[in-house]
């Protein structure tokens, strides 16, 4: 396909990138009423904005020329809401202008400024940054805008309602009056209408159609669910779907990390994502998913926009989205530029009604159903395992030796229950859901210890016939504390084994835990290194106001306050 109005080094760079057929946006910023105008457009979030105006501004930075000239002052600047989707954009143009040999320079808040301003020092044709550290750079004298031809502000909508329209406003007075501005926005608010008077000249008005058109490489499925299952629930959807990517999105940082321990305690290579993590701990998190070490990222909408991710093929709502603007950006990270996905929102019967309203303002229809079945994972499990790569793929002349070594000593009944047994070592195990649907099954469960309180008066007794040493963690019923979750942390933050933790005892703002005498040294220890999750844990003196040894000796219960104890 050629692509009218680009660079001929451009169009090869989209066609490597398998860039056969522009998304609306993209071509609608190549025609030639486009070309040299200000614009404004709107667009859905996922509908290839970035490459939109990267295209956009081609033809102001090149001219005539085939490749740029050689770094210097910066001549194109991009403005962008988060870290996060400054440093994706500033990806983005340096392959779709690599063979025009362009210098794209980033400058972010969280990252090193005095590198930064080294980068600039060193020359740049297009640079990339949030508002408060751009500014910061034109304040320092680091950021020379004196050449820019032309700006992009994208996600404008989001960086007005994040509070940076002084910046904004600073940056664009600082950049000469004849630029080009290109302003992109997924929403069109009255906020929006009026920084484009402000800034921009007689800009031509693009507007993508949203609605079903939107949506369209986006399944929406809505998933009843018991209130007790929504964990498990995610479980079972993670292990159905196989996405090579997914993101789990959560409302607050302590559900984000009580879901993501649950996942890594079942086996899941998940990795997490919210605000309270360090730039290079996200910077982490975000490597693992790009090169495959991590196939779950479980986040707070801080994720919600910016983030693109190789082949993320589904999104899952384990709590439902705040309005329907969050949900089209949280699920706006899959079936991205043609690419198919599904969002998946989980919902109990008390939050079906908004989340029914949810999806009507958002334009989109759901499919409703329940969550998958253990016996439908299994089935599927069977299919893969048949398709699997190491069953049709031809073995080596070493393989077939070692094969025939193996055959000498079993039979091939045998090995191929081996192999079998092998095959699902490596996945999670799948969980029993019920689908609390129009039909209202019932099922019979047999009772949880945690189910029914302990009685008011009663403590739970040491599980360890030797002495052992209290600590208390300051996570309760108030952040979903829970045993399933808090045992795996422990024993990784400690470094201890499962069988050194006894009682467990849940309280409204705390929880109280008892480690053996043997090991409470080293858990001490461990705990007090720095990093992991940040949870403050400390040595208590007595559970619930008694010492150990008097209770363990004694049998007295513990007045007061209620607690759960681990099964």
């Amino acid at each position: 396909m050629t692509f009218p109005l680009t660079s001929p080094l451009l169009a090869r760079a989209l066609k490597e990138r398998n860039y056969n057929d522009l998304t609306p946006v993209q071509s609608a910023v190549l025609t030639p009423e486009a070309a040299g105008r200000d614009i404004l457009v709107s667009a859905q979030t996922g509908s290839g904005k970035t490459v939109a105006f990267g295209l956009a501004m081609a033809s102001t930075l090149l001219g005539d020329a085939e490749t740029l000239p050689p770094a210097g002052i910066p001549l194109a600047l991009v403005i962008a809401p988060t870290r996060e989707l400054a440093q994706q954009v500033q990806r983005e143009l340096e392959w779709l202008y690599g063979y025009a040999q362009a210098r794209v320079v980033a400058c972010v808040g969280g990252m090193n400024p005095h590198f930064e301003r080294r980068q600039l020092a060193d020359g740049g044709h297009i640079v990339v940054g949030t508002p408060g550290r751009l500014r910061d750079h034109i304040e320092r004298g680091a950021l020379n805008a004196s050449s820019l031809k032309v700006v992009a502000l994208d996600e404008a909508d989001e960086m007005l309602d994040m509070g940076f329209r002084e910046d904004l406003e600073f940056i664009l007075e600082a950049t000469p009056a004849e630029r080009r501005t290109l302003l992109f926005s997924a929403t069109m608010p009255k906020s929006i209408a009026a920084l484009a008077r402000r800034y921009q000249q007689n800009p031509l008005r693009i507007e993508v159609e949203g609605g079903e058109s939107g949506h369209a490489d986006i399944e929406y499925r809505a998933i009843r669910v018991a209130p007790n299952e929504i964990e498990l629930a995610v479980v079972n959807l993670l292990r159905f779907t196989e996405a090579p990517t997914a993101i789990v999105f959560c409302n607050t940082r302590e559900s984000v990390r009580h879901l993501h321990a649950t996942l890594i305690e079942r086996g899941f290579a998940a990795v997490l994502l919210s605000g309270e993590l360090s730039q290079h701990e996200r910077n982490q998190s975000m490597q693992a998913l790009r090169d495959g070490r991590a196939r779950v990222c479980v986040a707070t909408d801080v994720a919600a926009r910016g983030i693109d991710l190789p082949n993320l093929g589904l999104v899952i709502h384990a709590e439902l989205p705040s309005d329907a603007e969050t949900l089209q950006h949280r699920s706006g990270r899959t079936g991205r530029a043609g690419r198919k996905g599904v969002s998946v929102l989980l919902a109990s019967a008390s939050r079906r009604r908004r989340l029914e309203i949810l999806l009507k303002e958002a334009g989109v229809r759901a499919i409703w159903g329940g969550p998958p079945t253990a016996d439908e994972i299994r089935k599927l499990d069977q299919e893969r395992l048949l398709k699997d790569p190491l069953l049709s793929d031809a073995p080596t002349e070493q393989e077939l030796a070692l094969g025939r070594l193996l055959l000498k000593g079993s039979t091939p009944e045998r090995l191929a229950a081996a192999l079998i047994k092998l095959y699902y070592s490596r996945l999670p195990a799948v969980e029993d859901v019920c689908d609390p649907g129009e039909e209202r099954q019932q099922r019979s469960r047999e009772p949880r210890r945690n189910d029914t309180p302990s009685p008011r008066n009663h403590a739970p007794a040491s599980r360890f016939p030797e002495a052992s040493v209290w600590f208390k963690l300051d996570i309760g019923r108030k952040k979903n504390a829970d045993p399933k979750w808090l045992l795996p942390m422990l024993c990784r933050k400690g470094d201890i084994k499962r069988q050194d933790i006894g009682a467990i005892r849940i309280f409204e703002h705390e929880t109280q835990f008892e480690v053996a005498q043997s090991v409470a040294d080293r858990f001490r220890a461990n705990i007090a290194r720095p990093g992991g999750e940040p949870i403050k844990i400390e040595r208590l003196k007595s559970p619930s106001g008694q010492t150990h040894e008097r209770r363990h000796a004694a049998g007295r219960s513990s007045p007061g306050r209620k607690g759960k104890e681990k099964p």
